[in-house]
């Protein structure tokens, strides 16, 4: 086994050894930035591949227009 996956499974059999409230705080504490992380990050990929193959990216989406030119 190498170096990271038996760090892994000693941080993984600590965690396990937790109280079952510690466990969520710290498993919510770890999991939910990176989580936000991954999100941001694939949103932004994304959206690079969309606005990529765009030749107007910048160009407004709407039509300008507002609910009161259509009375």
């Amino acid at each position: 086994m190498s170096g990271i996956a038996q760090w892994w499974d000693g941080v993984e059999l600590w965690v396990a050894g937790l109280p079952f409230v510690p466990q969520v705080a710290l498993t919510l504490g770890v999991l939910v930035p990176l989580a936000g992380l991954a999100a941001a990050g694939l949103d932004r990929l994304v959206g690079l591949a969309i606005g990529a193959g765009r030749d107007d990216a910048a160009a407004p989406v709407h039509s300008g227009s507002t609910v009161e030119d259509h009375r």
